[in-house]
């Protein structure tokens, strides 16, 4: 193992994660975030022999971190196409499903990837560096009330319509092709003293978008009733209340909008039992050690 793999990602609540999914030595698992390897190893630790596990990435620098174990597969993609990968690996419903969502701490911290404002760097946020459309072409392409809906809902700012109007203004000067400029253009809207949480609200709206991010959750979570078998566990860790919230709405009822869905006899369709009434949130030991931990929640659901 290399200096750099140790240093790719630290995955957030590690142990929590790993005795959430309950692995079982002769099991299949799914790793839907591969990342720098931590919790497919956790998991890989945990299996015998007969044991499998199939982890998912579409960024080519996880790529780099694949392990040289014959129980292993990795595979390049997104993780809405899972269900697509395990039919044609002839593989059934697994017995846990394990999501790490948002940006690993590699993405943000390799500059020229563009996902941080604390940088000068590219205005990308490609999570697949292989997709066409970087977030400098979002900046400087849509109209108003589209930029001002993207930042409304996937950055949930404040007077998104002003923040709009002053991207196109600076545009309009010239493009904005850079996080710097970006940063820049907008710190002067930030409330005195929240500088920081205004740009990573915005900073967030794009890298959603660019990576259609809820999207892809929403398709994996959709399928998670076909991809995990009955007593299977469903393992998601969000990072914002957008993902949070419909990861919970979903393991509670089986629906996005959290409404219940009922057959005709007045028995509930969900698919998922809740495992514990309120996420894990990570001790005050990680957050120290770990900055990224401090917005972590982890929940669980028991295939019904």
């Amino acid at each position: 193992m290399t200096a750099a793999r140790l240093t790719y990602h630290d995955p957030v609540l590690l142990d929590e994660a790993i005795q959430a999914l309950a692995v079982r030595p002769d099991g299949t698992y799914v790793d839907a975030t591969f990342g720098g390897g931590g919790h497919s190893r956790a998991i890989l630790a945990g299996l015998a022999g007969e044991g499998r596990l199939i982890a998912f990435d579409r960024d080519a620098d996880a790529l780099r971190n694949t392990l040289k174990d014959p129980r292993f597969t990795l595979i390049a993609s997104d993780f809405r196409w899972i269900p697509n990968h395990l039919k044609y690996l002839g593989e059934g419903p697994v017995d846990g499903l394990l999501a790490d969502l948002g940006v690993s701490s590699h993405q943000f911290d390799t500059a020229d990837r563009g996902f941080s404002f604390r940088q000068d760097a590219p205005l990308d946020m490609r999570m697949n560096q292989r997709a066409k459309r970087p977030a400098a072409e979002l900046v400087n392409t849509l109209d108003e009330q589209a930029l001002a809906g993207l930042l409304r809902e996937y950055g949930e700012v404040d007077a998104a319509h002003r923040v709009a109007r002053r991207i196109i203004e600076a545009r309009q000067e010239a493009p904005i092709g850079t996080t710097g400029r970006l940063a820049e253009v907008l710190r002067p809207m930030a409330r005195r003293g929240d500088e920081h949480g205004f740009l990573a609200q915005v900073f967030q709206a794009f890298r959603i978008a660019v990576n259609d991010e809820l999207g892809s959750l929403k398709a994996l979570l959709a399928a998670s009733a076909q991809l995990v078998k009955p007593g299977g566990r469903l393992v998601v860790l969000s990072y914002h209340s957008l993902e949070d919230r419909l990861v919970k709405n979903w393991m509670r009822t089986g629906d996005f909008l959290g409404q219940e869905q009922k057959d005709a006899y007045g028995h509930s369709r969900r698919p998922f039992r809740p495992v514990g009434s309120k996420p894990v949130k990570a001790s005050t030991d990680e957050q120290a050690r770990n900055p990224r931990a401090r917005s972590a929640r982890l929940r669980t659901a028991e295939r019904l």
